[in-house]
């Protein structure tokens, strides 16, 4: 009883899906590209100027955080490892890109 009207509602549909074009589409790639940039490259990329950052300012003494979770004290630094102090006589080699944080002075006392 109803069929006649169903070949006219598809009919409407593909006219109204057709009818977007090509500005439509380049519009929609050039919103998703920004709405990336925002949220993914951008963030991104500040926190690894920060990380890099971080390992270029390593120096002896500071009181560190690798990705691990050992806590430590840098006892000598090269140009892509360092010797860290967990404790009096432990001594632990890791590569700077390990660090994850620089704690205050005086941390390890603390803990």
């Amino acid at each position: 009883m109803l069929e006649f009207l169903i070949p006219a509602a598809h009919a409407e549909a593909e006219a109204g899906i057709a009818g977007g074009g090509a500005i439509g589409q380049i519009v929609m790639l050039v919103g998703f590209v920004v709405i990336f940039y925002f949220l993914l490259w951008r963030p991104q990329s500040k926190r690894a100027k920060e990380h890099k950052n971080l390992i270029s300012n390593l120096a002896k003494g500071d009181e560190i955080v690798i990705g691990g979770g050992l806590v430590g004290r840098i006892i000598k630094v090269n140009e892509q490892f360092l010797t860290m102090e967990l404790n009096e006589g432990n001594e632990v080699n890791v590569q700077k890109s390990a660090v994850a944080a620089v704690l205050p002075k005086g941390t390890i006392k603390s803990i």
